[in-house]
């Protein structure tokens, strides 16, 4: 079942889609995939396919939109991306399972920064704040990052140093719910390097994460696995799916 158009918020690009399994009931799992795009282009529509892959799989999936540059900047992507989760987590008649983060790309970013920085969610009014994520799931996350080209730079400039720092303070990790972490060794837009480094900054504060690099899988082709028959197609996938299907019932579990 796909409900579309849900609003979250009072501004145009403040509209989710919901994804639900055959037979929804109250315990079961919801995730929230927050799309790519640069932070610069991208909608909800375009990831339908990831929504009915992970719900064919019994999960209810929200997929947001959010506020792209031009007209915004940091934080407000973030700030956008809390107040979806803040909606789901009240609405009435949703399910109210286990709740996950989970983003590629720029929104791997955004879902990385509800996850491990503490404040975005306690802001939007989450009940519980990040002690309400069960857990995070990255695909080809930019973690840390001091951004060169533009429009990146433009839209980071407010950022403390203008840096992409999904975790700025490094304490936080410490609070951190489980994590899975999943990069191509051959991306060449955002390095596994970020992955790797924060798999370890992780273990170093006792949190629970795992970390699956792909040989030969780049930053697109992290996706193709939600692609039905991308195999047949030629396509170089992974296991993605399978790695996010076992995460979420080991922690739902």
């Amino acid at each position: 079942m796909l409900l579309q158009g849900l609003r979250y918020g009072p501004l145009p690009r403040h509209q989710l889609d919901l994804t639900l399994p055959p037979m929804p009931v109250a315990e079961t799992p919801l995730v929230v995939f927050i799309h790519g795009g640069g932070w610069e282009e991208g909608s909800r529509g375009q990831y339908a396919f990831v929504a009915r892959r992970l719900a064919a799989l019994g999960m209810a999936v929200a997929v947001p939109d959010y506020r792209l540059w031009p007209q915004a900047r940091w934080p407000d992507f973030i700030e956008d991306a809390a107040l979806a989760v803040a909606w789901l987590h009240s609405a009435p008649d949703l399910p109210r399972g286990p709740l996950f983060v989970m983003g590629h790309s720029a929104g791997g970013f955004i879902a990385a920064a509800l996850a491990l920085d503490p404040r975005w969610l306690a802001a939007a009014g989450v009940p519980g704040a990040r002690g309400a994520l069960a857990g995070g799931i990255l695909l080809a996350a930019p973690i840390s990052w001091q951004p060169t080209d533009e429009p990146v730079v433009s839209i980071f400039a407010g950022a403390p140093d203008g840096r992409i720092e999904a975790a700025p303070d490094p304490a936080t990790l410490a609070g951190a719910p489980p994590m899975l972490l999943l990069h191509g060794e051959a991306d060449t837009i955002v390095g596994a390097l970020h992955s790797r480094l924060l798999a370890t900054a992780l273990r170093a504060n006792g949190r629970p994460v795992r970390l699956r690099l792909y040989e030969g899988v780049g930053h697109i082709g992290i996706m193709t696995g939600f692609v039905p028959g991308a195999g047949l197609l030629g396509l170089n996938t992974a296991p993605v799916v399978a790695e996010v299907r076992d995460f979420v019932r080991q922690v739902a579990a």
